[in-house]
C-alpha cells in the first residue's frame, strides 16, 4: 500500500509506463511470494524476535536503495548506451521484491503469529486491537505518505520510512518483542508460572498447551487438503489483488471518474474510519461466534464496494465505495489473524499462514498489471473492476454453501 504511493514518481524518474511499473511490480512480488511459506518455516524455527528485527532491517536497506536507483538507472544507460527503461526496469524489480518480501511479507506474518500465541481465550479481542494499527496503517499509509511526498520529495519520503522502518522498528522490536509467554515465564492469557512448570516448560517451548488450536494442530499438507483453506485464501487475496490494485492506480481510477489527486487521497480517511470500527466490533464478537458469518459478510462488502468502484462518477458509488472496501478491509483484518490459527492450531502456524501470505502477496501483484492492461487495451480500468465484481460474487456463493467443521469458537469449545 504504501510503494503505490510513489507510482506516478517512479513513472517519471525511471522513463517507464504505468503497464511497465505495473510489472516490475508483478515479477518482484512473484518472486518474494515464492519464498514466503519457507519464511515460515524460518519463523516456526528461529522465532518471531529473530524475524522481525532481520526483516526490519531488510527493508529499511532495501528503501535507501530505491531512493538511489534513479541515479544508478541513468549512469548505467549513459555508460552503456541503453534505453533508460531497459536497466531501470529490473532494478525497481529487485526494490519490489526486496519490499515485499521483508515488509508485507515477513513481517507483516511474524508480527501476527507471535500476538496469537500468547492469547487464547480472548485471541479475537486482543487481535482486534492490533487491527486497529493494521487498519489505519494500510488505510492512512497513502495519505500520510502522499503528504511526506508534497514536503520532502520521494526520494526524502523513502529515507524517513527507511529511518523508522530499518532503525527505529529494528530496535523496537529486539526490545520487546517474546517468542512466546513462556519465555518471560508466563502462560498464555495472563498469569505467572510456577517454579515446577518453568521446570517443565524448559526446553519444550513449542509443545505446550498453549500452542493448541481448537481444532487441533494440522500440518501444512493436512491444510493443503481442505477446502476452508483455500476459501479464506482466496477471500483474503481477492482483497489482496483488488485493494492493492485500486490504491496502485488510485490518482488514474479517481481522474478517470472527473475527480482530483486530492480527492483520491482523501478516500482513505473516511474509509479508515469505517474499517476501524468494523475491525474492532468484529474482533470482540468472533471469541464469542464462528467466523464463517464474517467470511460472507466480509465478501458481501467487497461486492458492494466493486460496484461503487464502476460507478466512481456519481456520489453514492463513491460511498459504496467507501462503505464496502471499509467494511471488508476490517473483517479483513480479523479473518487474516484468526482463521488459520482456529482451523488448524499454532504447532504449525508459521508455515500455513505463509502459505497463505505467499497467496496473497501473488493477488497483490497481479492486481495492478490487470488494471493497467484493462486501462491500456479498453481505454477504461471499469472492464478490471467489473471481473473483480464478478468473482467476489462467486466466492461468496461459494461461502455460502462451503460447511466448515472446526470453525468453533474459543467460548463454544471451552463449554
Amino acid at each position: 500500500m504504501g510503494m503505490a504511493v510513489f507510482s506516478d514518481e517512479f513513472i517519471r524518474v525511471f522513463g517507464l509506463t504505468r503497464t511497465e511499473l505495473s510489472s516490475a511490480y508483478l515479477f518482484g512480488t512473484l518472486g518474494s511470494a515464492l519464498l514466503l511459506t519457507r519464511a515460515g518455516r524460518w519463523y516456526d524455527r528461529y522465532g518471531a524476535r529473530v524475524m522481525l528485527v532481520g526483516a526490519s532491517v531488510i527493508l529499511g536497506a532495501t528503501l535507501l536503495l530505491i531512493s538511489g536507483l534513479d541515479r544508478l538507472s541513468e549512469e548505467i544507460s549513459t555508460g552503456l548506451g541503453l534505453p533508460l527503461a531497459w536497466v531501470s526496469f529490473p532494478l525497481i524489480l529487485m526494490g519490489y521484491f526486496g519490499v515485499r518480501l521483508s515488509g508485507q511479507g515477513v513481517l507483516t506474518s511474524a508480527s501476527r503469529n507471535v500476538l496469537l500465541v500468547w492469547f487464547e481465550r480472548r485471541r479475537g479481542f486482543v487481535t482486534g486491537l492490533r487491527g486497529v494499527f493494521v487498519s489505519l496503517g494500510f488505510s492512512l499509509a497513502p495519505l500520510l505518505l502522499a503528504l511526506l511526498i508534497d514536503s520532502f520529495g520521494w526520494r526524502g519520503a523513502l529515507w524517513c520510512m527507511a529511518v523508522v522502518v530499518g532503525l527505529g522498528f529494528a530496535l523496537v522490536a529486539l526490545l520487546l518483542v517474546r517468542d512466546h509467554p513462556h519465555a518471560s515465564h508466563l502462560r498464555v492469557d495472563g498469569g505467572r508460572l510456577s517454579a515446577s512448570e518453568v521446570a517443565q516448560v524448559k526446553g519444550a517451548e513449542g509443545e505446550s498447551s498453549g500452542h493448541a488450536g481448537v481444532g487441533g494442530d494440522s500440518s501444512v499438507s493436512q491444510a493443503r487438503s481442505d477446502p476452508v483453506f483455500w476459501m479464506y485464501c482466496s477471500a483474503l487475496s481477492m482483497h489482496a489483488l483488488f485493494g492493492t490494485a485500486v490504491t496502485f492506480h488510485i490518482v488514474a481510477i479517481f481522474a478517470e471518474a472527473g475527480r482530483s489527486r486530492a480527492a483520491a487521497f482523501a478516500y482513505f480517511l473516511p474509509q479508515a474510519i469505517v474499517s476501524l470500527i468494523t475491525n474492532l466490533s468484529a474482533s470482540a464478537l468472533a471469541d464469542h461466534m464462528r467466523l464463517k458469518p464474517l467470511l460472507i459478510l466480509m465478501l458481501a462488502a467487497f461486492v458492494v464496494g466493486a460496484w461503487g468502484l464502476t460507478r466512481l462518477d456519481t456520489g453514492w458509488g463513491y460511498w459504496l465505495l467507501v462503505a464496502g472496501f471499509g467494511v471488508g478491509g476490517g473483517l479483513w483484518g480479523v479473518l487474516s489473524n484468526l482463521a488459520f490459527i482456529r482451523h488448524y492450531g499454532a504447532l504449525h502456524l508459521g508455515e500455513i499462514s505463509g502459505l497463505n501470505t505467499a497467496l496473497m502477496v501473488f493477488g497483490s501483484a497481479i492486481g495492478p498489471v490487470l488494471f493497467s492492461l484493462a486501462n491500456d487495451h479498453l481505454g477504461s480500468f471499469r472492464a478490471a473492476a467489473m471481473g473483480c465484481l464478478i468473482t467476489l460474487v462467486g466466492l461468496l456463493l461459494v461461502a455460502l454453501f462451503l460447511r466448515q467443521p472446526r470453525d468453533i469458537s474459543p467460548t463454544s469449545a471451552r463449554g
